[in-house]
């Protein structure tokens, strides 16, 4: 999505979020379906005021706390079982409630996650991730079997509002209420697929007893908003295969975020992802007999593949501090290394197109939004720092291994305030996302920019 989100103050105090985008369909979606789930009391944000283009939107401002932050920050307490259990009770609310008097010709992708939109989500798996591995396999008998395990899930009961990214990160917490964010992709579809995405979130790693246990709540209210008893055994079952179907997605979407763009956070991720199928493959069934699937997911979660991602991060006692400085070729000249190490990397950030060639970016450097945009989006910029990812992150694993102190990493431009800069910036988010490892900056053509 191009999706842009800003916070405002008003006079009074009052925070506001404005979102812009281009893509208005998508807009509209979430604009409708705010004011559809307002009338059922469902929690979420307030649509204040649209345009007349519809590319521009004020909402209220639910602050700056999700779920997972509350999680990460208390750890798994009772309090946070109670949010929890909170939000898949609203869930539920919101999937039944939400699914009367809804048009789901008005969704922005699929109107309903059946047959194609479940293979779609194992197909992304197969090319952005199983195929990365280089397992041979016959790739026309593992169509057949995708095709028929999308079609067995496809014929699940309960089909209703599917929020289809329900996980904590959508899940902000305000004076201890849950509020929900981001459901514009929702269509019809299956109540255990938002369920599977909550409890089985890799970042999450809930404990096995919190999953079961918030299965259960969820199941004693959905049966009371559906005024009728499921059948446990089989809603389980299903419950299971889309489990499964999640865990490969977010494969397939590590794979492609990670593993093609080299985002470090979603690379970081891979492991404990890879721990989470490992788990439900060792204590649940498919349901349908696919020999050749199952056996390429026990290739998947072997130790092998877990060891090719697995990445030594630093602890709070790793002495290795990674100096990351930007400079000017014309003023500063090479920045000297006076530790131990004597000396590191520099790259020379010259070959990538100047913005300080613009009238609009001349007074601005690389730490300011519109310059970090021209550069991401209009120059060779990702591509050149993937490059620079792939040669500095063997250096700072194995100095992790050898309990170094030291290495040293220089961003050279001509004026040494855009491009190094900016890249100076990017390098250090990388390796604090991937290794947790300490960083140093200094933008040296402005020393009031030491950070």
């Amino acid at each position: 999505s191009d999706r842009s989100y800003f916070r405002i103050q008003t006079q009074n105090g009052t925070s506001l979020i404005v979102t812009k985008s281009s893509n208005v369909r998508e807009n509209q979606v979430f604009i409708n379906l705010s004011r559809h789930f307002k009338n059922i009391g469902a929690p979420i944000p307030d649509v204040l005021a649209v345009n007349n283009e519809s590319d521009l939107y004020l909402q209220e401002d639910l602050g700056h706390t999700s779920l997972l932050q509350v999680l990460e920050t208390e750890g798994y307490t009772d309090h946070v079982y109670s949010l929890f259990k909170k939000s898949l009770e609203a869930l539920a609310n919101l999937q039944i409630k939400g699914h009367e008097g809804w048009d789901y010709q008005n969704c922005v992708t699929n109107s309903e996650f059946g047959q194609q939109a479940i293979l779609a989500d194992l197909l992304y798996f197969k090319y952005y991730f199983l195929d990365t591995l280089k397992i041979a396999y016959d790739k026309h008998q593992l169509m057949v079997e995708l095709e028929q395990l999308s079609s067995y899930q496809a014929q699940a009961d309960h089909r209703y509002f599917m929020f289809r990214d329900f996980q904590s990160r959508n899940i902000m917490i305000r004076n201890d209420e849950v509020f929900f964010i981001d459901y514009q992709g929702g269509m019809r579809g299956a109540l255990q697929y938002d369920v599977a995405s909550l409890l089985w979130q890799a970042k999450a790693n809930l404990p096995e007893a919190w999953k079961q246990g918030l299965l259960n709540d969820y199941l004693i209210h959905a049966n009371e908003l559906l005024h009728r008893k499921i059948d446990q055994e089989r809603f389980v079952n299903q419950y299971h295969g889309f489990v499964l179907i999640r865990l490969l997605q977010v494969l397939g979407a590590y794979g492609f975020r990670g593993l093609f763009e080299r985002k470090a956070h979603f690379l970081s991720s891979i492991p404990q992802a890879l721990q989470n199928l490992k788990w439900f493959l060792q204590h649940h069934i498919i349901g349908i007999s696919c020999p050749l699937f199952e056996s390429l997911l026990t290739q998947v979660i072997s130790d092998d593949v877990l060891h090719r991602f697995n990445i030594t991060k630093a602890t709070e006692t790793t002495p290795l501090v990674v100096s990351i400085q930007s400079f000017s070729y014309l003023k500063n000249g090479y920045p000297v290394d006076d530790s131990d190490n004597g000396g590191g990397f520099v790259f020379d950030c010259r070959g990538i197109l100047n913005p300080g060639r613009i009238d609009m970016y001349k007074k601005l450097s690389g730490l300011d939004k519109p310059v970090k945009d021209f550069l991401e989006q209009e120059t060779l910029m990702p591509g050149f720092l993937n490059s620079i990812f792939d040669i500095v992150d063997v250096s700072v694993e194995n100095y992790i291994q050898r309990n170094f102190s030291n290495l040293q990493i220089n961003f050279g431009c001509t004026g040494g305030q855009h491009r190094s800069v900016f890249a100076a910036e990017a390098v250090s988010r990388h390796l604090k996302n991937k290794f947790g490892v300490k960083t140093v900056i200094r933008h040296l053509n402005q020393e009031n920019w030491v950070r």
